[in-house]
């Protein structure tokens, strides 16, 4: 069975440039990708979700405490008991959720959204221990352990990261994150166990690929053609426009 470490990396930039991260199961946030009843969701707003159509999502969408009004471009229709409803851009056994569906949806997304932002603040909360100035990481073997950087930040390694910005997230037109399997064994990493907490606007240019969960402050917005394996946990508003999002396993 892979072993595998955590990296925290904290920064303070205004690009993030990611590729090949590896994962991580631990027993808390600074350790794990615990998201409690947040995890249930692929997108999990709490001011709307948008898309240009056509968007392809896979896994459960919600909002919560707003109505399924705040849902835009996805052609809703309800399940009989108005606890759900189905859209075609929401793939396979995903579902669409909102506040004021039958319960006992109310409920569960009060949970969900409790649990989306308790995880935003104790990621926030994982405190750095080592600093650094030049955000290039590109091909260098970091020790487990908390990094800070305070200029745009390209990752290149293959072991789990918490990471941690209290400006913006943009990832430029055409860019790709991989995970890549360990080369002593294998073993695939986890989309899943990726965290990226991010403070302000998070914006994912044309056709770039995105890999983990954003836990975001405010909004989120894919682009043309963009595509994540992970989830959007956003405490404003997602646009999506003709973007795939494929809820991790």
């Amino acid at each position: 069975m892979m072993k595998l470490n955590l990296f925290i990396l904290s920064m303070s930039a205004a690009m993030v440039n990611a590729r090949n991260l590896r994962t991580l199961n631990a027993d808390d946030i600074c350790s794990s990708a615990d998201l409690g009843k947040a995890g249930d969701y692929t997108i999990l707003s709490k001011a709307g979700i948008s898309t240009v159509p056509d968007s392809v999502i896979t896994g459960n969408i919600a909002v919560s405490p707003i109505a399924a009004t705040a849902i835009t471009g996805f052609s809703l229709t309800a399940d009989p008991t108005n606890k759900y409803s189905f859209s075609t851009q929401v793939a396979g056994q995903g579902k669409v959720y909102a506040a004021d569906y039958a319960v006992p949806t109310p409920a569960n997304l009060i949970t969900a959204v409790s649990d989306m932002e308790n995880a935003y603040v104790n990621a926030k909360a994982c405190q750095p221990d080592y600093s650094f100035v030049n955000g290039e990481i590109g091909d260098k073997t970091f020790t487990p352990g908390v990094y800070t950087y305070t200029k745009d930040i390209t990752i290149n390694d293959d072991d789990v990261f918490i990471i941690q910005t209290t400006n913006r997230f943009l990832q430029a037109a055409g860019t790709k994150m991989f995970l890549v399997a360990n080369t002593y064994d294998g073993s695939k990493p986890l989309a899943s166990n990726i965290i990226w907490q991010i403070a302000e606007a998070v914006i994912i240019e044309t056709s770039a690929h995105v890999e983990g969960t954003l836990l975001a402050a405010t909004s989120v917005t894919m682009k043309t053609g963009s595509t994540m394996n992970g989830r959007i946990l956003a405490q404003t508003a997602v646009s999506l426009q003709k973007s795939t999002i494929t809820g991790p396993a």
